[in-house]
């Protein structure tokens, strides 16, 4: 049985639902553990951070689609707010004392 690795992020670990992706497509793991650790992290935080499950789901197509087609980070996002202190500031109702 060959041991499947998932590279992780700087500050965020591949939650479950990202694995499930990951492991039903070959391609797209092969290119996220291509990816440098900080940009696996954004991609985790972008996909996490939402509230509603919806978004979430819309959010891991569009990981999937756009990594597949060799983008490094999603678009238009201000960054991990739990690594930069600058993009905190886009995330006015969240507590992030913790980070």
């Amino acid at each position: 049985m060959k041991n499947i690795i998932i590279a992780e992020g700087v500050v965020h670990q591949v939650p479950d639902d990202i694995k499930a992706v990951l492991l039903s497509q070959p391609a797209l793991l092969e290119k996220w553990n291509k990816l440098t650790p900080l940009a696996r992290n954004e991609w985790i935080c972008w996909t996490t951070i939402v509230k509603q499950e919806d978004t979430r789901k819309e959010h891991i197509i569009r990981l999937s689609e756009e990594i597949l087609e060799g983008k490094k980070r999603p678009c238009c996002w201000p960054g991990c707010p739990h690594r930069r202190n600058s993009a905190k500031k886009w995330f006015k109702n969240m507590n992030f004392e913790n980070s």
